[in-house]
């Protein structure tokens, strides 16, 4: 740390005002006569100093070599979390962060969970590093759920598995090897998308451009834009798509649209890349929820699936996900997989262990398998139940005939309420409703109890704020 000292003389009518930098790991302040002394922990940066009748007041200025670092803007999801925090509301409401909520508000550890981690103790596992490319048991369970237990590919071994940190740094590793292995390619995204799908493409250097996916005038997809946008894409880009329950505005494809999606991928050679992070919880059913992506499969593409385990398991703080390559062959799967391991060493090393054990033990024991999948089905349900509750109030309240049905149409643990950023703030303004700015509610984090609230809250921000 660079140091800068300031002394003040008094008592002289020619005192000068002298500036003497350092960069040494101490502070030195030197008197008149030339000898130092430093200036360690605990020491007042402004004293006194005698020299020769002379007093001399001497101030110290630290100056830090990271001073052209300018702070950071709060990140839009996590200030939500914040803001709600130090709010003293009583009435107030946190829809912004998307993590499953019980009908009580608090969070929720499954059963499951809890049983597979007791089994780990009772077989003392131990905590030693794992290979680069992961937990192998979690690699094959995370595939089979994915791809299916029957499908062939898996025992031609076409695809290439490495368990990342979570969607995210599964997402990351991708991006990065699509830098390295495809300069100039493109990345498609959905406008719009899950906030941090920018970020990831931007810091790994990868170029990106959006499609267009919502329509406000419907609240719900616009498929003509989206198609109309995938076919003007460079052939041999990479198409993001959101297997189920698309964030931020649970707006999916029906199936027959997902088939003509297929259709021009296919025909334009796009290289399609899935974000799968609520399979089995967006319906409450796993084979359901990865049906997108085994379309696709089916036909034989190549294609990038990244998967999280943080909403479907709970796992949230485990960082559990994978990056999953589908190749043509199993040599180039591979290869691939080499160079997932290659980029993965110098960013993180490898993954943790705990949450890809609790991942591996639920799905490879038949007795806690089905316990999950019937838990799915609940935390599915309670959001299923929530949606048609504030679908029924909105209704009752809004005489108007506005048809509110997109909120019954739309799927996951997200609504787009299709609110402007004004309209959002007076949600949060007004009625202590903490959400993101683009309309976006978190159903996952209100209660049956608060949905006449809530309706209340989006009529009076839809109708009397412009």
């Amino acid at each position: 740390m660079a140091s800068a000292v300031v002394s003040l003389s008094s008592a002289c009518p020619g005192a000068s005002l002298s500036h003497h930098g350092h960069s040494e790991g101490h502070r030195k302040v030197c008197s008149n006569d030339s000898t130092p002394f430093s200036m360690g922990k605990g020491v007042n940066p402004l004293m006194k100093v005698q020299c020769r009748g002379r007093i001399s007041m001497v101030a110290a200025v630290e100056v830090s070599c990271f001073e052209s670092i300018g702070m950071a803007p709060p990140d839009p999801i996590l200030g939500v979390s914040e803001a709600f925090r130090a709010s003293t509301n009583e009435k107030k409401l946190n829809l912004g962060v998307g993590a499953y909520r019980t009908e009580e508000l608090q969070p929720y550890v499954l059963e499951v969970v809890k049983k597979a981690e007791l089994l780990m103790l009772e077989r003392g596992e131990n905590k030693e590093y794992l290979p680069i490319e992961g937990l192998a048991a979690f690699n094959k369970a995370t595939a089979t759920l994915l791809f299916g237990a029957d499908n062939p590919l898996l025992k031609q071994e076409k695809v290439a598995t490495v368990q990342g940190l979570s969607g995210t740094g599964s997402l990351r590793l991708a991006a990065a090897l699509i830098q390295r292995y495809f300069p100039g390619a493109k990345v498609l995204i959905s406008s719009p998308t899950w906030g941090n799908h920018k970020n990831i493409f931007n810091d790994a250097g990868v170029p990106w451009s959006e499609y267009r996916y919502y329509d406000p005038k419907t609240v719900g997809l616009d498929f003509e834009g989206m198609i109309a946008d995938i076919k003007e894409a460079p052939e041999g880009s990479f198409i993001l798509l959101h297997g189920c329950a698309h964030n931020p505005t649970g707006i999916d494809p029906t199936p027959e649209q997902w088939e003509k999606i297929a259709d021009l991928i296919q025909e334009k050679n796009h290289i399609p890349f899935f974000d799968v992070a609520y399979q089995g919880f967006a319906s409450g059913n796993l084979d359901a929820d990865a049906s997108s992506v085994r379309l696709f499969t089916a036909r034989g593409l190549e294609l990038i699936v990244a998967q999280s385990y943080s909403k479907n398991l709970g796992l949230y703080a485990e960082r559990v996900g994978a990056i999953n390559f589908l190749c043509s062959s199993a040599d180039a799967a591979a290869r691939v997989k080499s160079q997932l391991k290659r980029l993965a060493r110098p960013m993180y090393s490898n993954p943790p262990v705990h949450g890809a054990r609790i991942v591996a033990n639920v799905v490879g024991d038949p007795i806690l398998f089905g316990e999950w999948k019937k838990e799915m089905e609940i935390m599915a349900g309670r959001i299923k139940g929530v949606r048609q509750k504030l679908y029924d109030s909105l209704t009752e309240r809004d005489k108007s005939g506005k048809d509110w049905s997109f909120v019954l149409k739309q799927i996951g643990m997200f609504s787009y309420t299709g609110l402007s950023k004004t309209q959002s703030e007076n949600m949060t303004d007004k009625w202590a409703v903490y959400m993101t700015k683009d309309g976006r509610i978190s159903l996952a984090g209100l209660p049956l109890a608060k949905c006449e609230y809530l309706a209340d809250a989006i009529i009076d921000s839809f109708y009397n704020v412009s």
